[in-house]
């Protein structure tokens, strides 16, 4: 894992948003970034029925109470997803030139459905497979930390 120094939590609204553009942040979203501030992936998760989900919304899902909040998960999972990209919009940290760029979506360990989309790092897109076993990582990019998975030992095709 990254052992850079987290970025405080306590930034404000106005830096928080500017340093994750130009992806959304708002009143529903900023407690999300603010986990990646802290090297925590947080999802929403209902008090009334214990649902949890993604992305962050003001209202369950399930049973559609307002008592939702963000709570840390272990970053544990499964590859549910495995797309590879040779082409795309120009990203910080991706270089379609190098080979393909993966994207995986991973089913999260605390709740069946309950999946996260990024990428994985330290595999060759080539090795990678739905079923592997995978865990949360941490990549700066443009000097705030985005959420990753790097495969876990032993997980293989």
């Amino acid at each position: 894992m990254s052992h850079s120094a987290p970025v405080p939590e306590t930034l404000d609204d106005d830096a928080l948003v500017s340093a994750y553009a130009p992806l959304v942040v708002d009143q529903d979203t900023a407690p999300f970034y603010r986990g990646w501030l802290a090297r925590e992936l947080r999802v929403t998760r209902c008090a009334d029925c214990g649902h949890r989900f993604l992305p962050p919304r003001p209202g369950c899902p399930a049973c559609w109470s307002r008592d939702v909040g963000a709570e840390a998960v272990s970053g544990s999972g499964t590859i549910h997803l495995c797309m590879l990209l040779h082409q795309g919009p120009p990203a910080p940290g991706v270089d379609y030139g190098a080979g393909p760029y993966p994207v995986v979506t991973v089913e999260l360990a605390e709740q069946a459905g309950l999946r996260f989309t990024s990428t994985v790092v330290g595999t060759p897109p080539e090795e990678l497979a739905v079923g592997q076993a995978v865990t949360l990582d941490w990549i700066e990019r443009n000097g705030v930390p985005h959420p990753v998975f790097r495969r876990t030992s032993g997980s293989g095709a």
